[in-house]
């Protein structure tokens, strides 16, 4: 089928393929959620044929009720783009699989990216009828179901310098603490991050880091670095992160919202994230939880995840959350 599509030269593609493809292939990395994987395809495929090949790579992990499209990454702008119309590819190339989470609102209904396909089998695929939202496709919700096998937890950028000025900040240390205490205990593994540490001063000392998998400095504010990316694609099975600290308007939403457009489900844990203001913290709540992002809290969090009194940790879990969190004032504004 790919042969049928005009010959259009491929947007410059990313460097990070190695060479090495069969005669008559092109490199192509594929990237779903945290994954990413090298393969081939033949020189002209098109868009059918990188669908074929991210169901032959990702098919045990693609919900096929879901809607998605596929992105091509540009050189030119240095972020994803929607696949051009007529796309084939000439030259190595970085291309992703993207699922859409948010259902329009048949009034608010727009053209559609000309590429956007839902998923209805193994090796099957169809293309949308037109308008996004007229495919026959459920609404979906958000569960929110938490194992730890699945899960990591984010630590945002809990700084020394932050103390005088984020709101009830000794009470989301004492509950980030719980939650990397609980972590140790069901081997959840930890990445934390700290903004510009030269100038804001390292993690607090009341937050023990020890075996956390990462800490890295940064001055993007988003959690999701290349080094965390890469962290994630060695932990089989990632499908939730739980996210706390720093600022709940600046650092965490903007987290928030990479993760869940890599297809990760996050859960924001409320009474552990403040901001300086109030009005910022809350409206940013207000709005991640619209997007489908999780607004909870610690005790939630710790005691899904053990989910059984005979769990053979539920004992020091419960040790944990024996005494409540701060009855602060974040949770009158949330």
């Amino acid at each position: 089928m790919a042969a049928a599509e005009p010959a259009v030269p491929a947007l410059p593609g990313s460097s990070g393929v190695g060479t090495g493809a069969p005669s008559g292939t092109v490199p192509v990395l594929f990237c779903f959620s945290v994954f990413a994987r090298p393969s081939s395809v033949p020189h002209g495929a098109g868009y059918e044929l990188l669908i074929q090949k991210f169901l032959s790579l990702y098919g045990d992990q693609i919900d096929m009720h879901r809607k998605f499209v596929v992105q091509l990454f540009a050189e030119e702008w240095g972020q994803y783009v929607d696949l051009p119309k007529g796309f084939a590819v000439s030259e190595r190339c970085k291309v992703r699989l993207v699922p859409l989470q948010i259902q329009v609102p048949r009034a608010a209904r727009a053209p559609g990216p000309a590429h956007l396909a839902e998923l209805e089998g193994p090796n099957r695929y169809r293309k949308p009828r037109g308008r996004l939202g007229e495919c026959a496709c459920p609404k979906l919700t958000t569960l929110g179901n938490l194992t730890p096998s699945s899960t990591v937890f984010f630590c945002c950028d809990m700084q020394e310098r932050f103390r005088p000025a984020i709101k009830y900040f000794g009470d989301i240390i004492s509950v980030g603490q719980r939650l990397l205490q609980g972590a140790r205990i069901l081997g959840i593994p930890v990445i934390v991050t700290e903004q510009y540490p030269k100038g804001l001063g390292s993690t607090v000392q009341e937050i023990d880091l020890t075996g956390v998998k990462l800490v890295l400095p940064k001055t993007k504010f988003s959690m999701v670095l290349p080094e965390v990316e890469a962290a994630l694609a060695e932990i089989p099975g990632v499908r939730s992160v739980v996210l706390f600290g720093v600022e709940t308007h600046v650092c965490i939403q903007q987290t928030a919202l990479e993760l869940i457009g890599r297809g990760i489900e996050v859960h924001i844990v409320a009474d552990a994230t403040s901001s300086r203001s109030m009005m910022d913290r809350m409206f940013a709540l207000e709005r991640l939880a619209r997007t489908g992002i999780i607004v909870t809290t610690s005790e939630a969090v710790l005691l899904q995840l053990v989910a059984d009194k005979d769990h053979p940790k539920f004992k020091e879990i419960q040790n944990l959350i024996k005494a409540s969190a701060p009855e602060s004032g974040l949770l009158s504004k949330v």
